[in-house]
């Protein structure tokens, strides 16, 4: 879709064009923003004049796989809306909206864990709003000021190539990762831009208790140790795996399942004995949105049941919204217990950053003997 005037050229140069026709090098929760991707503080996105289409800009760590459902319908359904997408992990979304808080420049945050939501809504950046369906999502999903509600579910599980592992060679359980048969075997996406990644390593030390992060700092060393490289991004990720140059990753099912039955990639998966961080997608509207009527459309459109059950059938995604007929759902999914690890999300949120920037400035990548 076209940008509709000079300021939004002039803002966007060298970024996305904003148009259903994405250029996409990111995964779910967890992509990389495009290194030509940067907003000008000082330039600001003027709303739509009277009788020109309305603009939706969405900042989302969603993959094309969701966008080429989602937004040809929803340009069906609203053909006077204009939707400009940029694509980044949901820390760096954080990290952006933070840093254009004085002068907003994105309307909808699609895609962000819990614990970056639960930031944003304490640091004033997401707009309250209580949707239709509010009494559809359980109190665990969404925030209790109606700041953010959480789209779907993503259980954290352990992830292997199925060419080079059955599945009882793979390990069974978090703990098993650190077993010395596996060294040099696994493979992690970066970790730091990645909501996904950073989900995960602060659900492995917060299990070792939160009061005593030291545990598992150690925890994380011995991972490091048996760790055979970080890669930039998801793309690096599977052709790591695809090469066998590692065979074991950490990931969220939803893609893995993407990868594996869609994109033909060798992927397999164990759902840890002990339970799983089952990490809250979400979205929010963003505090100061210029296009609130344009966002509050997306936000209703986005969880209907209808999109939602299309979602759990073609993309593997498990809706938050308890009203889904499980005849809606895919085999794998009716028949998965999703056991979740016992986590303070609101710890989680409150010490994650602390903890990300001890692991890499201390222990990523140091632990080899």
């Amino acid at each position: 879709m076209k940008t509709s005037n000079s300021t939004w050229k002039k803002w966007l140069r060298g970024v996305f064009a904003g148009s259903l026709a994405l250029t996409v090098a990111a995964c779910s929760g967890g992509g990389q923003a495009d290194s030509g991707t940067g907003g000008q503080s000082g330039e600001q996105a003027q709303p739509a004049a009277s009788g020109e289409p309305q603009k939706l800009v969405i900042y989302t760590a969603r993959d094309k796989n969701i966008f080429e459902i989602v937004l040809p319908k929803f340009k069906e359904k609203y053909p006077d809306i204009e939707v400009e997408t940029y694509e980044m992990g949901a820390q760096q979304i954080l990290e952006r909206v933070r840093a254009e808080k004085a002068n907003p420049q994105a309307d909808f945050w699609w895609g962000g864990t819990q614990s970056a939501l639960s930031t944003a809504a304490e640091e004033g950046l997401l707009e309250p709003y209580k949707p239709t369906f509010a009494d559809k999502i359980p109190d665990l999903y969404k925030d209790p000021q109606d700041r953010w509600y959480g789209e779907m579910l993503l259980p954290e599980v352990i992830m292997f190539n199925s060419q080079a592992l059955k599945k009882e060679e793979a390990p069974q359980d978090w703990d098993d990762l650190l077993d010395p048969k596996y060294k040099d075997k696994i493979v992690i996406r970066n970790v730091l831009p990645s909501g996904t990644m950073r989900t995960i390593y602060a659900a492995m030390i917060y299990r070792q208790g939160p009061d005593t992060p030291e545990k598992g700092y150690e925890w994380l060393k011995k991972l490091d140790a048996n760790t055979k490289e970080y890669t930039q991004d998801p793309t690096q990720l599977y052709l790591k795996l695809d090469r066998q140059e590692g065979v074991i990753s950490l990931w969220n099912l939803q893609d893995i399942m993407i990868q594996s039955k869609q994109n033909n990639h060798p992927y397999d998966f164990v759902y840890p004995k002990s339970g799983a961080p089952i990490l809250v997608d979400g979205v929010g509207i963003v505090k100061g949105a210029k296009n609130i009527d344009a966002a509050k459309k997306f936000y209703e459109f986005l969880f209907s049941p209808e999109i939602a059950a299309q979602l759990a059938k073609e993309r593997y995604q498990f809706p938050s919204r308890t009203d889904i007929s499980k005849d809606e759902l895919p085999d794998f999914m009716k028949n998965l217990e999703l056991k979740p690890l016992e986590l303070d999300w609101n710890v989680m949120a409150s010490k994650e950053k602390e903890w990300m920037q001890y692991w890499d400035e201390n222990i990523k990548g140091k632990s080899k003997k």
